[in-house]
C-alpha cells in the first residue's frame, strides 16, 4: 500500500525548506505520495510546486503577536479551516498528518485528530509556536530540534532539522589562512547587524591583523549599509557588502566565526558545519524562541549571545568579537562542540516515523 502523507504548514522558508527534504525523502526512498497544504501568503505558494510537489491553499490567519481583531478574525475562521482541511484529508485519504508549522499547521493537524487519523508535529525551535502547543499532547508523535521542546509533545524524539547535505562536508580552514568573519542577517538581512557593525569596522580590523569580513544585508538595506562601511573609514579591501549570498555552505566554510541570528535553520546549519558563533537573538520573535534556541548553542560551549537589549551603543559587540576573533584556539573548541548539535540523518529519521504511523 502506498503510504499518504499529508504535509502542512509553510510561510517562512525556515519552515518549508526542511519540510520539502522530509518530502524528499519519503518520495523518493518511500515511494510516499505527497500534498501539501499551505496559506497563499507563504513561501509554500512558490517553493512547493517548484520542487514537484502537489499544493492545496487554506484560509487561514494568525494568532500570535497580533492586534485583537485579527486574533478575533482567525477565531472566527478558525471552523471553517478544520473543515477544509478535513475535506482535503479525506478526498487525498491521508494515512498521517504532519504539521511543519506555520499558519495550515494547526488547522491541518486539529482536523487530522478530530477525524482520529495520526497527527505528527514538527518542533524546529526549543520553544515551540502556539499551534503546536496546543496541538502537542494530542499528537501521535513528534519531531523536535532541541531537547528542550520534548516535553511539550507526546512521543517526540530529537530528530534534528534537515540541512543540505554539504554543510557536512565542510574542509577544515589552512592553518595559516587570515581570519575571515561571516556576518549573517538572513534573507532579509538584520538591522541591528547593519546598524553597529560598520560602526565598529574600522576599530575591529585595525586590531586583528588580516581580518575579512562578508555582511549580508539583505536586498532593501545592502547600499545604506555599504555607505556606512564606506563612512566608517574601514579599509575597504577587508569588507564587503552584499544583498544576498547564495552558496552558504561556501560562504560557511570560509568562515572563522559567523554572526548571525538565532533562527531553527541557521542554528541547525552552524551544528553541521561546526562553526562558532555570536548569536544575537531578534527580541521581537514569538514566544522569544530565537533566545531559546541560542541558549541551547550556549550551553554546549558551541556560541556565545548577546542580548538586543544589550546593544544600545556599539562596545559589546566590538569587545566580544575581539575576544573570539583573538582566540583561535577558543573559536576551534566552539567549532567542534558545535558539531556534537548536528543531525546528519534528520530527514531519513523524519521520514521513517511518518511511515511507522501511516503504517499502523
Amino acid at each position: 500500500m502506498t503510504p499518504r502523507i499529508l504535509i502542512a504548514g509553510g510561510g517562512t522558508g525556515g519552515h518549508i525548506i526542511p519540510a520539502l527534504a522530509v518530502a524528499r525523502e519519503l518520495a523518493t526512498n518511500h515511494s510516499a505520495e505527497i500534498l501539501f497544504v499551505g496559506t497563499s501568503r507563504g513561501m509554500e505558494s512558490r517553493m512547493v510546486p517548484e520542487a514537484g510537489f502537489n499544493l492545496e491553499l487554506i484560509k487561514v490567519g494568525p494568532l500570535n503577536r497580533v492586534s485583537l481583531l485579527t486574533k478575533l478574525k482567525t477565531l472566527a475562521s478558525l471552523p471553517l479551516s478544520l473543515v477544509d482541511c478535513s475535506r482535503l484529508i479525506s478526498r487525498f485519504r491521508a494515512d498521517v498528518v504532519f504539521g511543519v508549522g506555520g499558519y495550515a499547521s494547526g488547522p491541518a493537524m486539529g482536523a487530522a485528530i478530530l477525524r482520529g487519523i495520526p497527527a505528527m508535529a514538527f518542533e524546529p525551535n526549543a520553544i515551540p509556536g502556539m499551534a503546536n502547543r496546543l496541538v502537542g499532547k494530542r499528537v501521535a508523535a513528534a519531531a523536535v530540534n532541541f531537547p528542550p521542546a520534548a516535553k511539550w509533545f507526546r512521543n517526540a524524539e530529537v530528530t534534528g532539522i534537515p540541512v543540505r547535505q554539504e554543510f557536512f562536508s565542510l574542509q577544515s580552514l589552512p592553518a595559516d589562512a587570515p581570519p575571515h568573519l561571516l556576518i549573517f542577517g538572513g534573507s532579509q538581512g538584520a538591522r541591528i547587524f547593519n546598524t553597529l557593525t560598520p560602526q565598529i569596522a574600522a576599530p575591529l580590523l585595525e586590531a586583528i591583523p588580516g581580518l575579512t569580513l562578508l555582511h549580508q544585508a539583505g536586498a532593501r538595506h545592502a547600499d545604506t549599509t555599504r555607505e556606512a562601511y564606506t563612512a566608517s573609514g574601514a579599509d575597504p579591501a577587508r569588507w564587503r557588502v552584499e544583498p544576498f549570498l547564495d552558496n552558504m555552505a561556501d560562504r560557511f566554510a570560509a568562515a572563522d566565526l559567523v554572526m548571525a541570528r538565532s533562527g531553527a535553520s541557521t542554528v541547525a546549519e552552524l551544528a553541521a558545519a561546526g562553526k562558532p558563533a555570536l548569536l544575537i537573538p531578534f527580541a521581537a520573535a514569538a514566544d522569544d524562541h530565537q533566545r531559546s534556541n541560542a541558549e541551547v548553542m550556549v550551553n554546549a560551549g558551541a556560541a556565545i549571545m548577546i542580548q538586543e537589549l544589550e546593544l544600545a551603543k556599539p562596545d559589546p559587540l566590538l569587545h566580544a568579537l575581539l575576544s573570539l576573533l583573538r582566540s583561535p584556539e577558543r573559536l576551534q573548541s566552539m567549532g567542534q562542540e558545535a558539531r556534537t548539535l548536528a543531525h546528519p540523518a534528520a530527514a531519513q529519521c523524519i521520514a521513517n516515523m511518518l511511515i511507522d504511523l501511516a503504517h499502523k
